[in-house]
C-alpha cells in the first residue's frame, strides 16, 4: 500500500470533515441532522484502513472545533470518540471481513461501524460528560431519530463513493488480499 497516498487521502478527508459542516452551518441544527463530518471519516476508514480512519476520526472534530467552534466543546468528547470508532471499525471490517459482492462488503463494514460509534458516543456522554442528564431516550433521539437523514445519506453516498474510487483505480479492494491497496498507476 502506498503510504503517501494513504496520508494524503487521510488529510483530504480531515479537510473535507472540516469544510462540509461549515457549509451546512447556515441551516439550523444541520450538523445533527445531516452528519456531514461523519462521511469523510467513514470514507477514510473504508479506503485507508483502521489506523488512518481512527486518526481521521480523532483529529477532524478537534481541528474543526478549534477553527470553527463546530462541534461545540460540550459535545466534542463524545463526537471525537464516535468518529474515531467509525474510522477504526469501518477500516478494520473492510480489511478483515471478506464478502464477494463489493456493495455488500461496504455495507458489512459501514453499518456495524455506525452502530459502534453511536454506542460509544452514548456511553461517553451518559457515563462521563453528561452524567445523570443524558438518558437512553436522549441517546436514541439524537443518534437515530434526529440523525435519520444523515444515516440515509451515508448509506447511499458512501457505497457510491467507494465504488467510484474503486472503478477509477484509486484503490483496490480484493477478495484475495487481506489488505486494501492503492493503485500504483494513479
Amino acid at each position: 500500500m502506498n503510504q503517501t497516498k494513504k496520508i494524503t487521502f487521510t488529510g483530504a478527508c480531515i479537510a473535507l470533515g472540516i469544510l462540509l459542516p461549515f457549509l451546512f452551518h447556515s441551516i439550523p441544527n444541520a450538523g445533527s441532522i445531516f452528519l456531514p463530518m461523519h462521511i469523510p471519516v467513514l470514507l477514510c476508514g473504508l479506503i485507508c484502513g483502521p489506523i488512518c480512519g481512527a486518526i481521521c476520526g480523532a483529529v477532524t472534530p478537534v481541528i474543526s472545533s478549534l477553527c470553527t467552534n463546530m462541534p461545540p466543546m460540550a459535545i466534542l468528547p463524545g463526537m471525537l470518540f464516535e468518529l474515531m470508532i467509525y474510522g477504526l471499525v469501518s477500516g478494520f471490517l473492510i480489511k478483515h471481513f471478506h464478502v464477494k459482492h463489493f456493495a455488500l462488503r461496504i455495507y458489512v463494514s459501514l453499518i456495524p461501524a455506525m452502530i459502534c460509534g453511536r454506542i460509544i458516543s452514548g456511553l461517553i456522554n451518559g457515563l462521563i460528560i453528561q452524567l445523570g442528564t443524558y438518558t437512553f431516550h436522549i441517546w436514541l433521539t439524537n443518534s437515530f431519530v434526529t440523525a435519520l437523514p444523515g444515516i440515509v445519506i451515508q448509506l447511499i453516498l458512501l457505497p457510491i463513493l467507494c465504488a467510484a474510487l474503486h472503478k477509477a483505480g484509486f484503490f483496490v479492494l480484493s477478495d484475495n488480499s487481506r489488505d486494501i491497496a492503492f493503485s500504483a498507476s494513479k
